[in-house]
């Protein structure tokens, strides 16, 4: 598959999804959002894939929304944009797909991640950043609302004060800062993101897929249930995964003390 906006490979098992648009910061427009939907049906439908890296071209991996795009353009003497519409159509299913996605993912977060940018790469499972990257919710300099998960991102990882700065204050978090606070998972020195990313991507994609994707979407309901509503559905999982293959697997190298091939079943 050939693209404009973004770059897409697959290499054991591993896919990597890299937005393209460097000069202008892997901003996001129209007709980058469709190529990411054309790839992220790849990854739905494509069982040798088992874990999508999501990062950035150039010094940056998302600036977030581009202003200058059609959907997004200001004109004298014109209707004002249908901003709403953009997130309904664009950034709404973005996160539902990522947050859906039948294999893990990793946002490699390579320079500044700001707005949408910043959301995205929160809704993937591991976020991992170099130390020189830094995650910006701008919205308030322009009069608007972080968008793209924002606000239900930010509260639930680094608690209401905290989201409350980076939202109303429009601060730079820097990477380190971010992964003191619990926002992503880890900051690395610069020259060891790609090596770091490289080994997560290898471990996660010889895992057990379906428990990895079952786990998120525990974790994700959580906050939405009772204790024992969420009893009931850890109850339910377990039974699923207990019938399915690589439980089997798993069970049999560990009882033959050999190292477990999972498929992803």
């Amino acid at each position: 598959m050939t693209f404009q906006n973004i770059q897409f490979d697959v290499a054991a098992g591993v896919a990597r999804l890299t937005l393209n648009r460097p000069d202008k910061l892997n901003s996001f427009t129209g007709a980058m959002h469709a190529e990411i939907r054309t790839v992220l049906d790849r990854v739905q439908n494509d069982k040798s894939i088992r874990v999508l890296v999501l990062t950035g071209a150039g010094r940056g991996f998302c600036a977030g929304q581009d202003l200058a795009d059609p959907e997004m353009a200001v004109q004298a003497g014109q209707p004002m944009p249908d901003i709403g519409n953009v997130v309904e159509a664009n950034y709404k299913p973005l996160i539902l797909r990522l947050q859906n996605l039948r294999v893990p993912t990793i946002a490699a977060v390579n320079g500044i991640a700001a707005g949408a940018g910043a959301s995205v790469a929160l809704a993937c499972d591991l976020v991992v950043a170099a130390k020189s990257a830094s995650f910006l919710q701008a919205f308030s300099k322009i009069g608007l609302v972080p968008d793209t998960g924002g606000t239900w991102f930010l509260p639930q990882r680094v608690g209401m004060a905290r989201a409350m700065g980076l939202a109303l204050l429009a601060d730079k978090l820097p990477a380190e800062k971010a992964a003191e606070w619990g926002l992503i998972w880890q900051a690395v020195d610069d020259a060891d993101l790609a090596s770091t990313i490289d080994a997560l991507a290898a471990k996660l994609a010889v895992m057990p897929t379906k428990a990895l994707v079952r786990t998120r979407q525990a974790m994700h309901a959580a906050p939405l249930h009772t204790l024992e509503q969420q009893l009931s559905m850890e109850g339910g999982f377990m039974r699923e995964l207990g019938w399915s293959p690589d439980y089997a697997e798993g069970v049999a190298a560990f009882m033959e003390k050999r190292a477990p091939r999972f498929t992803g079943e």
